[in-house]
């Protein structure tokens, strides 16, 4: 990445505050006015290492934030004006720091630590404890590690390239990795006990897409939102696209749908426009990218030629919850050639239902205290496989808590 004229511009603006509302708005603590004050010193590499051993994730995280919620949005500077492009800076930083990182090398001499899954939570927990000499292994069920952030962000979000830098790191810092490796089917996590893992780590987010449950959902040309980013290529959409949904992931299948060769892409949203739930600056990039959005319409069941939509309302109750209705006799078809529903996932239950004593909620989710441990002694668990789909900051946020608890395990059995 060439040194962008904007980023030390921006990085001159900063007032280095001296409480840093910037640090304050970012969920894992970010030391940005540190890092700003070192990078405009001439030691970017200190900078690098300052945000990298806070957030093992930090490259990730500057493509991928709200920061409009978090550090920028929390910048003084925006009261006023523009708050400081802190994710330039950041990015800059840590794409920097990746490229002269020599990792420690884990000694493997503080016992065998099993991480299940290789999403934002199981990475941040691999590099935690690989630093503190713990001997890692990574089981990840998908050829290639990074979970959503690889396999349900598309790549103009996120560029691969960032995924197998960490990749390289975690190798060259001792962790080893299994790819096409499940856990819950041909090896357990009792196998995992078994063979000498004295922690395992459940890291392994939520895959199974929501269902609509209405009439039309198994036809041929109705497909669910998580599964068409994994590997949007393998489908034809044919040239009008009806994506359900609102959120994030429902506008970056209208984008990736584009660069697919659709030629029309509409986004179903049950609400109005002010109450969807895609992020502001996701919305924006949608309609650029040639999205329309169509409010106040519902899905009562597909069909051959598209899907039959509803008009909806917003009613209150006695309380003042709002619910959506859809109003009798509005039914009419909506031409579409393709139709994806992007209306959330729940985790699959393939690990806890192969193990004894791993207790979930009612929604499905691993059920963890506050440092991230499971009803069984020695199985800990973070990120979406026990929030429910979350930002990637808040599953490192979490995790740090976890690899600190699964140190202090390990070193408990040895007492």
């Amino acid at each position: 990445m060439e040194m962008s004229k904007h980023v030390i511009e921006d990085a001159m603006r900063c007032l280095q505050c001296r409480t840093p509302m910037c640090t304050k708005g970012c969920p894992v603590a970010t030391p940005i006015r540190e890092a700003i004050r070192l990078l405009l010193d001439s030691r970017i590499a200190e900078a690098g290492q300052m945000l990298f051993e806070n957030n093992p994730l930090s490259l990730v995280c500057c493509h991928v934030c709200p920061q409009e919620n978090q550090c920028e949005g929390h910048c003084v500077l925006g009261r006023k004006g523009s708050p400081v492009q802190i994710s330039a800076i950041e990015e800059y930083i840590s794409d920097y720091y990746l490229n002269i990182h020599k990792p420690h090398v884990s000694r493997r001499t503080r016992g065998k630590v099993a991480i299940v899954g290789s999403g934002p939570a199981g990475l941040t927990i691999a590099f935690l404890l690989s630093q503190r000499d713990f001997d890692v292994t990574i089981f990840e069920a998908n050829d290639q590690i990074g979970g959503i952030l690889r396999y349900g962000i598309p790549e103009f979000r996120l560029p691969r390239r960032v995924l197998d830098r960490l990749m390289d790191a975690l190798f060259a810092s001792g962790v080893r990795i299994r790819p096409n490796t499940a856990i819950g089917t041909t090896l357990t996590v009792d196998d995992l006990f078994r063979d000498g893992y004295r922690a395992i780590f459940l890291g392994t987010g939520v895959w199974r897409p929501s269902p609509l449950n209405i009439q039309g959902e198994s036809l041929g040309h109705v497909h669910y939102a998580i599964e068409y980013l994994r590997n949007p290529g393998v489908y034809r959409l044919g040239k009008t696209v009806a994506v359900i949904g609102a959120g994030n992931v429902a506008m970056d299948v209208a984008r990736t749908a584009f660069r697919h060769g659709a030629d029309e892409v509409y986004v179903i949203a049950r609400r109005g426009a002010e109450s969807l739930a895609a992020r502001d600056i996701e919305l924006q990039f949608a309609k650029i990218d040639g999205a329309e959005i169509i409010t106040f319409k519902e899905p009562v069941r597909f069909v051959d030629e598209g899907v039959i939509l509803a008009d909806t309302r917003i009613e209150h109750d006695d309380q003042g919850n709002q619910r959506v209705v859809w109003v009798a006799g509005t039914e009419a078809l909506f031409p579409a050639d393709s139709v994806i529903i992007a209306v959330g996932q729940g985790p699959r239950a393939v690990i806890v239902s192969s193990t004894t004593g791993i207790e979930v909620t009612d929604r499905g989710l691993v059920a963890v205290d506050e440092s991230g441990r499971t009803s069984r002694a020695g199985v800990f668990a973070s990120g979406d496989v026990v929030t429910g789909a979350k930002t990637v900051v808040e599953a490192v946020r979490r995790s740090k808590k976890v690899a600190a608890a699964m140190e202090e395990y390990v070193e408990s059995l040895k007492a």
